[in-house]
């Protein structure tokens, strides 16, 4: 039975038989020491496809996110970090420990760029420069941030924006002129051909933004597959992480094969990668159609994003249709998103899915959402929580 809990979207997997050989998992020594073959090659792709100057490879998010904000602090002295309040916890977590070191920290409304003025402009007049820290794609609400407005912001103040790319990384990527106008609203109108962009490079090429005040931190273990983060940016920027940055220096690197499987992805991202979020785009316009036919209302924009989350009608209770598609072997999450008072269901889509296993799964549901109308609500069940 269909499985959407993968957040590998266009479905690479990586097995050992489509990589090099490699004669050992680590060099034993931090990359402040050396680095591990191929590791500065997928930094040079991923930089480009990003549009970046450059990029420096991590083992994770979490190393990155530990040590970024103490580098922006050693190059621009009074930063103040003002933070998305719909931000996934990994950078908040890089984020408390700047805050411990004495950095003050604000949060300002879910993609909200007139609260964010509002607060560059009080501390500006303090004498601080702004580090301002945002998902570049929320999927609890199924929006891309406001980029080029929190962008504007950081180039007008002296600071940076930070993003957190992980969803958007290898899904969104370029769109056409005509497409993504200047005045265009984040989310802008998908394009028949490409409504997630091309290219795959994530929220800068979306938005079309680029510069030394754009910092972006990535896992391409989402889309890419691959268990390996990349840092992106100004050269100045990923030349002052090299040199300072802790986890560079007393953490090991990312391992060979990691680093192996991050380059096939990129690979097969140029040859596939257009076809392949083609693919997911066609099966996200079936799922919406098929689960309103099936009672349920889709949430967030019109963007076809893998992820989809779903409210249930009048009289459905969604936590009994959460628990009813378990006994059938359909499996998808209950979560609790930014905006949302309730739980809703959440959907996974990869380019491994098929036609049919859409299919089940909305006649699964109406059968559940027809059965189980005006029936009490029972407990159970796991509720994931989004950003």
């Amino acid at each position: 039975m269909p499985d959407f809990t993968s957040a590998l979207y266009l479905g690479m997997r990586h097995p050992s038989g489509a990589l090099p050989h490699w004669d050992m998992l680590s060099l034993g020594q931090p990359a402040a020491l050396r680095e591990p073959p191929g590791s500065a090659t997928v930094a040079e792709q991923l930089a480009r496809l990003q549009g970046c100057e450059a990029a420096l490879m991590l083992p994770s998010t979490l190393h990155l996110f530990r040590d970024l904000f103490g580098v922006l602090r050693r190059l621009a002295g009074r930063i103040v970090i003002q933070v998305d309040a719909g931000s996934y916890p990994i950078a908040r977590w890089g984020i408390e420990r700047a805050a411990v070191l004495g950095v003050p920290v604000a949060r300002f409304g879910h993609h909200d760029p007139d609260a964010l003025a509002r607060q560059v402009a009080h501390w500006h007049r303090r004498g601080y420069r702004p580090v301002i820290v945002a998902d570049g794609f929320c999927p609890g609400c199924g929006g891309a941030a406001p980029v080029a407005a929190y962008a504007a912001l950081a180039r007008r103040h002296g600071g940076w924006l930070v993003l957190d790319d992980t969803q958007a990384l290898g899904v969104l990527g370029t769109r056409d002129a005509a497409q993504a106008p200047a005045n265009a609203a984040a989310d802008g109108e998908p394009d028949a051909a490409a409504p997630l962009g091309r290219g795959g490079g994530g929220s800068l090429r979306w938005h079309g933004v680029q510069g030394p005040h754009l910092v972006v931190g990535a896992s391409l273990a989402k889309a890419f597959g691959a268990p390996v983060a990349v840092l992106s940016g100004s050269a100045a920027l990923v030349a002052q992480f090299r040199a300072h940055s802790d986890t560079q220096l007393h953490c090991s690197p990312p391992s060979v094969p990691v680093l192996q499987a991050a380059r096939h992805a990129l690979a097969v991202n140029a040859v596939r990668g257009d076809a392949l979020r083609a693919r997911v785009a066609r099966l996200v316009a079936r799922l919406r159609e098929r689960l309103a036919r099936a009672g349920l209302v889709a949430r967030g924009t019109a963007l076809p994003f893998p992820v989809q989350t779903f409210s249930a009608a009048p009289g459905v209770a969604l936590q009994a249709l959460y628990r009813g598609l378990l006994a059938q072997g359909i499996r998808v999450l209950l979560t609790r998103v930014c905006r949302a008072a309730r739980p809703r269901l959440t959907v996974l889509l990869t380019a491994r899915h098929s036609e049919l296993d859409i299919d089940l799964a909305a006649r699964a549901i109406a059968a559940l959402t027809h059965a189980g109308r005006d029936a009490p609500a029972f407990g159970g069940g796991t509720i994931w929580t989004s950003p």
